[in-house]
């Protein structure tokens, strides 16, 4: 209750109560409304205007912050680079690499594919530096699934070489003998006049001629699957099988120097040459067959002559003259 205040009326020579006008009351109540609301804005400038003061915990926070931007910013160079270095293995992969092996090359859509389906981010979402780590770890994840996937297209090759380098060491690639061996190339592959019937027949391999007993070399690496006189004509022969299609025959010998089922590296004596069979003189008949077809064994003397010895074979080979079967 507020106290009763009076004043000394001289007039009358007594006290009077002093009664408050309303006006000046609301009046009083207004001013002290703004007064507060002016207050409260001073001190919200007076707020915004001086630096806040950051605990201890606030600035470890802030600093933890700033490292993990900047870690990020240098883990996206990192990936630029990565990328170049990968972009140029992919490069060499699809246009050397698989082009030699003859291997398909591999689809860009299949290299930088995303990943569909669920929000794998969802995580990640909902913090100030969302964007920031989920880009970067969509960048990590498509890089990932692209060095999965080059590493292996390199696998792949990696087979791929292996499988060459056999081939390369199985398809028949020598002359069966030695050139300081030869007598001379009695005919080569193609019409040839028979010296029994003297009709023109196709003769379908290269007859060498050298002395009996001449040694006489495995073209290339594979397994004996032949070696008997039970063809026509051939007397004692050999056949070697040398996988990817390939098999060589060596046909008229003197006497084997392997057996069948024996695994023969190129290089390796296999057998003299003699003149059994249907043979006129002693002499090697060579023939080379690829998926059971005759093929020209002129095309594969690569691996033993320099370029003037095969042009002299070629010539040679190529006379139509009388083969010796």
């Amino acid at each position: 209750m507020s106290k009763v205040k009076y004043y000394y009326d001289s007039e009358t020579l007594s006290y009077k109560k002093i009664e408050r006008k309303k006006g000046r009351r609301f009046g009083i109540v207004l001013l002290s409304i703004f007064g507060s609301f002016l207050a409260g804005f001073l001190l919200l400038l007076v707020y915004l205007n001086i630096p806040q003061i950051e605990t201890p915990k606030e600035k470890a926070l802030k600093r933890e912050l700033q490292n993990m931007q900047l870690q990020y910013g240098l883990l996206n160079k990192k990936m630029d680079q990565i990328q170049n270095v990968l972009g140029n293995i992919e490069d060499r992969d699809n246009n050397i690499y698989r082009l030699y092996f003859e291997a398909n090359p591999i689809p860009e859509e299949t290299r930088k594919a995303g990943f569909g389906g669920i929000n794998r981010y969802k995580d990640l979402e909902g913090f100030d530096n969302s964007k920031l780590i989920t880009e970067t770890t969509k960048r990590m994840d498509v890089l990932t699934k692209q060095l999965v996937v080059q590493s292996k297209s390199l696998d792949e090759i990696a087979e791929l070489a292996k499988e060459k380098e056999d081939l390369l060491a199985a398809i028949p690639a020598i002359q069966p003998v030695k050139n300081e061996d030869l007598t001379r190339i009695a005919s080569g592959y193609g019409w040839r006049t028979d010296p029994f019937t003297k009709v023109r027949k196709f003769h379908f391999g290269m007859d060498f001629t050298a002395p009996r007993g001449t040694p006489v070399y495995a073209s290339g690496d594979g397994r004996v699957i032949r070696a008997d006189n039970r063809s026509t004509g051939y007397g004692n022969h050999i056949r070697i099988d040398h996988g990817y299609g390939y098999t060589s025959l060596y046909a008229h010998l003197y006497k084997y120097n392997v057996r069948r089922g024996q695994k023969v590296k190129r290089g390796d004596v296999i057998g003299f040459v003699g003149s059994t069979g249907r043979s006129e003189a002693p002499h090697l008949h060579y023939e080379i067959f690829k998926d059971g077809e005759h093929i020209n064994p002129i095309n594969f003397y690569y691996g033993n002559l320099s370029p003037e010895e095969f042009d002299e074979v070629l010539k040679k080979a190529q006379q139509e003259n009388q083969s010796l079967d």
